[in-house]
């Protein structure tokens, strides 16, 4: 018999996670909560539970017994879920409430890595708005503003000049346009040089590392406009070397792992380091507690092993195999509603999309409508392809997209350009 599984969550992350179980040989079943309608493209189950009323997913849980569970997103991990899940003597993978802090608090992140001497950039952490105002002034531009908590990857500004740096700051202390996650700001040095994303599944002491992939951030062409919680990613990412990847695992992602487990905040699920290669090697940007969006959905089609057998592993304290693809390249654009990240227009319709058995369209912000799936929330989708050169997974996935009617929202047109000038 095979495995039924759980997967909390209802954006295109979890979507990848739910297609890679589904492609288990293990797993007999995957449902996801809440999941989105465009799941069951898929044919993968979805149920309508909240995921932040734990007393209901637990009771759903139990009552269709369920062998584990795989949560997904940051909000329910850092409120505890797992926990909660261990006390009803549920398997779940992913970290419990203390070591979810590492993605809740960039203050507890910046503390753990200067206490173990993991690099990353300068920083300084304020509760008040004038002191950081006045780090700020002494400091100059660039310069880069984060609120301490949750702010769904919109709670970075990398200010080019003073006066976009106080602009952040006004937001967080005065608009409070972060909520609680804007009680605190840290500060940092901007750093130079080519930003990848190191992803590795964690148990405890041990680890195993994906490939790397590249997140862009901002919303439109040439890094332009606000950032955003991701418009595409792609992997490989051949301008970053073997030499820093592997510089990475034993300067950030090792000695994270050990620090997290020495004390007494051990970590097991997915740790996400966003890092950057710079000059001296590279650093920390931020640690998230759960896999990156969009970059599950180019990472996830890479992997040749049984995702579930894996995890269940993992979760037994056996040894699990993950094998990938390192010979083909892998792409995924995000489309987004018109308006996106400021003012989100809902509402548009979303066109059928053609794709092969190299191509996939993961599902993130849409809801029913009276002649198939709307768009109901910022980002709306994603394309993925996986091609034997980054080139032509550019061209495949372009070609897909610049055949839709894509009206009321829209998509970059440069995913991957970086690693095509390197």
């Amino acid at each position: 018999m095979g495995q039924k599984v759980l997967v909390i969550g209802s954006g295109a992350r979890e979507h990848a996670i739910a297609h890679a179980l589904q492609r288990s040989a293990s797993v007999d079943e995957v449902t996801v909560a809440p999941g989105n309608p465009g799941m069951a493209l898929d044919g993968i189950r979805v149920s309508a539970i909240n995921q932040s009323n734990h007393a209901a997913l637990i009771e759903f849980v139990k009552r269709n017994d369920y062998d584990w569970v795989f949560v997904g997103p940051e909000v329910p991990l850092i409120e505890g879920l797992v926990d909660d899940f261990a006390a009803a003597g549920i398997k779940a993978f992913g970290p419990n409430k203390a070591a979810a802090q590492i993605e809740g608090s960039k203050d507890f992140a910046k503390r753990l890595m200067a206490r173990h001497c993991i690099p990353t950039a300068e920083y300084r952490t304020f509760d008040q708005l004038e002191p950081a105002k006045a780090y700020v002034a002494e400091h100059g531009a660039p310069i880069v503003i984060k609120a301490d908590g949750l702010a769904a990857g919109k709670g970075v500004t990398v200010a080019m000049d003073i006066e976009t740096a106080n602009a952040a700051l006004d937001d967080i202390f005065i608009d409070h346009r972060f909520g609680t996650a804007g009680a605190k700001v840290v500060i940092e040095e901007f750093l130079e040089g080519q930003e990848f994303s190191l992803m590795s599944f964690v148990d405890g002491t041990r680890f195993w590392p994906m490939p790397i992939s590249q997140d862009h951030k901002r919303a439109y062409d040439n890094d332009e406009g606000p950032n955003t919680g991701g418009m595409g990613a792609y992997s490989p990412v051949p301008q970053i070397g073997r030499d820093v990847i592997e510089r990475a695992i034993e300067t950030i992602v090792r000695p994270t792992v050990e620090a997290m487990a020495a004390e007494g905040t051990p970590f097991t699920g997915i740790l996400y380091a966003g890092l950057i290669a710079t000059a001296d090697g590279p650093k920390v940007i931020e640690f998230n507690a759960r896999f990156g969006d969009p970059e599950t959905e180019v990472v996830l089609p890479k992997l040749t092993s049984d995702l579930g057998a894996g995890i269940n592993a993992t979760l037994n304290g056996e040894t699990p195999e993950f094998t990938w693809d390192n010979d083909n390249a892998t792409l995924g654009v995000v489309l987004a509603a018109e308006g996106y990240p400021v003012n989100v227009v809902k509402g548009a319709r979303i066109p059928e999309i053609p794709v092969d058995e190299d191509s996939h369209v993961y599902y993130a912000g849409v809801a029913s409508g009276e002649n198939g799936l709307v768009a109901s929330s910022g980002r709306v989708l994603l394309v993925e392809t996986s091609a034997p050169s980054i080139k032509d997974a550019q061209n495949k996935v372009y070609e897909i997209l610049d055949k839709l009617d894509t009206t009321g929202m829209f998509y970059r047109h440069d995913i991957a350009s970086k690693a095509l000038k390197a």
